[in-house]
């Protein structure tokens, strides 16, 4: 599975304590057209690098993938 376009769920939906975001914020690294403006660097943390598209996480649309992602967030803080 590959990222949806224009979706940055999980940009948003979990906090990013390395950036200092807080869930359901979008992330300072996040562009107008939902990609992630530091993908692939060196400065992108770990937790981001290590989230990948499935359709679990995903769903079908980009509202299933945040709200999937925000009771996730929800269980873990």
């Amino acid at each position: 599975m590959e990222c949806r376009p224009g979706c940055g769920a999980c940009c948003i939906a979990p906090s990013i304590s390395s950036l200092g975001k807080p869930a359901g914020t979008a992330c300072a690294h996040l562009a107008a057209d939902f990609r992630c403006t530091i993908f692939g660097a060196r400065e992108r943390p770990g937790c981001c690098s290590g989230l990948q598209p499935a359709l679990e996480m995903c769903g079908a649309t980009r509202d299933q993938a945040l709200a999937w992602l925000s009771e996730l967030e929800r269980q873990t803080a």
